[in-house]
C-alpha cells in the first residue's frame, strides 16, 4: 500500500493524488512553484504538526483510491494532450476570468479603498498579474507549445534545446505570478472578507481564491509534469 511520508515532496504527491492540492492549499503549503522540497522541510519551516497532516493526507488518499477516482494520469499522456489540457482548461479560464474579475477588483477599490487601504495594493497587484499572465499565455500558445508539439513528432536535439531554454523563462514567470498570488492572499487575510463587506466585496474574494486555485493547478501541470518530462526525454 502506497503511503506518503515526510520525504515526499508536495509536487510528487499531487502528481499521484491530485486532490491533495486542496489539503495543501488549506494549509498554505506550496505544491507548484516551490513544491519540490520534502514535506519535512516545510513542516519545520512552518512549525506544523506534520504527523497529523500526513495521517489526514494518507486517509484521504486511500478513500480516493477505493472510490476509483484516479482521473487522467498526465504523466502518461502525450505532450500534445497535456498541452491541449493546459490551453483548453487553464488558458481558457484565465482569458475569460482575468478581465471580468479585474472589474470587481477595481470596483471594490474605488468604493471601499478609503476605509480598507489594502485594496489599493490589491488593485495594483491584480492588474500587474493580469498583464503578466496575458503576455505569458500568448508566449506559451505562440512560441512554446507549437514547438513542443513539433518535438513530439520530430524529436531533434535542436528542438529540445530551444524548448528547455524557453521553459526556464516560463518557470521564472510562474515564480513571479506565484509570488503575487501569495502576496494577494496575505493582504486579503486568506481571502476572508471583513464583516462589513458588501456582496461585490465577497464575490471578489471568492473569485480571487478560485483564480489562485486554478493557477496553482496550471503551474503544477507545467512545472512538475510537462517540463520535467521534456527535460528527461
Amino acid at each position: 500500500m502506497t503511503m506518503f511520508s515526510i520525504d515526499h515532496t508536495p509536487a510528487e504527491i499531487v502528481k499521484t493524488f491530485p486532490k491533495a492540492s486542496d489539503l495543501f492549499k488549506s494549509n498554505r503549503i506550496d505544491f507548484c512553484c516551490g513544491g519540490n522540497k520534502p514535506l519535512k522541510e516545510t513542516f519545520q519551516e512552518k512549525s506544523m504538526n506534520g504527523e497529523e497532516l500526513l495521517q489526514k493526507l494518507n486517509t484521504q488518499y486511500e478513500e480516493w483510491k477505493e472510490k476509483g477516482q484516479s482521473g487522467q494520469n498526465w504523466e502518461e499522456a502525450t505532450y500534445s494532450d497535456l498541452v491541449d489540457e493546459i490551453v483548453q482548461t487553464h488558458h481558457a479560464y484565465l482569458k475569460e476570468e482575468l478581465p471580468a474579475l479585474g472589474q470587481f477588483v477595481t470596483k471594490i477599490f474605488r468604493v471601499h479603498g478609503e476605509h480598507h487601504p489594502h485594496l489599493k495594493e490589491l488593485y495594483q497587484l491584480y492588474h500587474s498579474l493580469k498583464i503578466e499572465l496575458e503576455l505569458h499565455l500568448d508566449k506559451e500558445e505562440k512560441d512554446v507549445f507549437p514547438i513542443i508539439k513539433e518535438y513530439e513528432q520530430n524529436p531533434t536535439v535542436e528542438l529540445k534545446e530551444r524548448i528547455l531554454k524557453l521553459n526556464a523563462t516560463l518557470e521564472e514567470e510562474h515564480q513571479d505570478a506565484g509570488d503575487i498570488l501569495k502576496r494577494m492572499r496575505d493582504i486579503c487575510t486568506d481571502f476572508n472578507p471583513p464583516a462589513d463587506a458588501c456582496n461585490s466585496y465577497r464575490i471578489t474574494y471568492m473569485r480571487l481564491a478560485e483564480l489562485e486555485d486554478d493557477m496553482f493547478q496550471h503551474i503544477h501541470k507545467e512545472n512538475n509534469i510537462l517540463f520535467p518530462r521534456l527535460a528527461t526525454a
